[in-house]
């Protein structure tokens, strides 16, 4: 029998986000990451005619994957330096490389410039999410692109609109999110190699002061570790304002995912629509007979999680003093990971969630006939007064009924009988035969359904054919 941790673990990684999601921040990623940096700066180093020497390199190369984690953290007690913990742990791996692993760089080489590739990375594992979920809504909403139902404002009884449309609804925000998260991606810049104050002094002192030199290395090692150009400038870090950058996309799909699934619950409380619920699932402790929507609650939890933990890169960046202060840097450790997990994790149950979404046109219909009458009655008018009747007359014979029915409704919780009640009202009798007509919902979707299918065809299908988008079921521990 597996004991529970007597240590606190983040529940983001131990239940919520997807293992590569929680692979991609890891330590073993992270600090492969820092390694692979060493080397690309040693390569570019020997490409520009520096003395480092190819069996240097290789033996770095060679243990790349191999940290001794007990080893760093027993360093790292001495020194009170990850990095240098680290520096001293690759250099006795690499007896022959450890002259000149680091050379000329400072602790922000590897840490700022890994940070950028994990996000990066992060970035593409969210892109595929977002592009699955679009692929998801587009299937949902074509296929209920018609299908009437009522539609809110001030979430009181509106016009009608149709299931899909409100779908559809929902996927434009997503996709509006997934252009957002392309764009960062793309402007991400590498901080490149710059010394420790920015000002590259200790490059251009290994170069001989050739500056043409520098700038080959700075764009060399970039180019090594997959980025198009490094910041022209920087401090010692790059500047933090990149953060928040990409942290702000992130919320913005949190923002459409909160407002996607509040919707989503409010009709499932009216029974319209319902998340995915398993054979065996339990709905509650107490009682047996609910089906609560514990999955787009949950997203709506975990976006409150990324919006509430956006604010800190705009207060890191606000507060850096100088070329730089290490305010930021334990902030930066969990707040960054912490928030692409939260955003992956609710990614990966929208997925689970759109895909099993089931509708229930019954209960659809029902609200519809509740609301109906009143919503026919502007069409109803219109046509008497096509065949002669007075306006304003009808209108205040429309408006006295109505009003006796509210009233009815609310005193008694009796039916909707606004039609019922015109179509026996003289005001009427010239029209009663085309009653019936008005009372069918399609009427009242307008382009609803036309709509959806050149949202789809305009909007998402250039981006899901290009994209191929993912269709694998992303597993939810819970």
């Amino acid at each position: 029998m597996k004991e529970a941790s007597l240590v606190y673990e983040n529940p983001l990684t131990d239940r919520y986000a997807s293992r590569e999601m929680a692979e991609c921040f890891s330590p073993a990623q992270r600090y492969q990451t820092w390694r692979r940096l060493w080397v690309a700066l040693a390569e570019a180093q020997s490409d520009l005619g520096l003395d480092v020497r190819a069996e240097q390199i290789a033996q770095m190369r060679a243990h790349i994957e191999s940290i001794d984690v007990d080893r760093v953290a027993e360093v790292e007690k001495q020194l009170r330096h990850d990095v240098m913990a680290h520096i001293t742990v690759f250099g006795e791996q690499c007896p022959l490389a450890k002259p000149i692993i680091h050379l000329g760089a400072t602790s922000c080489f590897v840490t700022d410039n890994a940070d950028l590739i994990l996000m990066r990375r992060g970035l593409a594992i969210l892109e595929e999410k977002l592009a699955a979920l679009l692929a998801a809504f587009r299937e949902f909403s074509l296929q209920h692109r018609a299908l009437p139902a009522l539609a809110y404002t001030h979430y009181q009884p509106a016009q009608l609109t149709t299931v899909g449309k409100r779908s559809a609804l929902w996927a434009q925000d997503f996709l509006l999110d997934y252009h957002e998260i392309v764009d960062v991606a793309k402007k991400l810049r590498f901080r490149g190699v710059k010394g420790a104050t920015g000002t590259q002094a200790s490059f251009l002192q290994l170069f001989g002061g050739d500056s043409s030199q520098v700038d080959a290395l700075d764009e060399r090692v970039a180019e090594k570790m997959g980025f198009e150009r490094p910041f022209r400038i920087t401090g010692q870090t790059y500047t933090r304002k990149l953060d928040d950058f990409v942290v702000r996309v992130l919320a913005g799909v949190a923002q459409s995912a909160h407002k996607a699934t509040n919707d989503a619950r409010l009709l499932q409380g009216s029974g319209e629509l319902l998340e995915p619920f398993g054979s065996k699932q339990v709905g509650s402790s107490a009682m047996p007979y609910k089906r609560n929507p514990m999955r787009l609650e949950r997203v709506s939890s975990l976006a409150k999680f990324v919006l509430c933990a956006a604010q800190n890169p705009a207060w890191i960046h606000a507060t850096q003093w100088m070329e730089r202060t290490l305010d930021d840097s334990a902030n930066r450790r969990i707040s960054i990971p912490e928030v692409f997990l939260a955003t992956d994790a609710l990614l990966v149950l929208m997925n689970n969630v759109v895909r099993g979404f089931e509708v229930q046109p019954g209960v659809i219909r029902k609200r519809i006939d509740e609301e109906l009458p009143f919503i026919a009655s502007e069409s109803l008018l219109m046509l008497a007064v096509q065949h002669g009747g007075d306006r304003q007359e009808l209108h205040e014979c429309i408006r006295q009924h109505a009003m006796a029915v509210v009233e009815a409704r609310r005193e008694r919780g009796a039916p909707n009988d606004l039609i019922e009640r015109l179509a026996v009202d003289p005001h009427f009798a010239h029209v009663q035969s085309m009653i019936e007509e008005l009372m069918e919902p399609a009427r009242y979707v307008g382009r609803s359904a036309e709509q959806v299918e050149l949202f789809v065809q305009e909007e998402l299908d250039p981006i899901l054919t290009t994209r191929k988008a993912s269709s694998r079921d992303w597993e939810i521990s819970v």
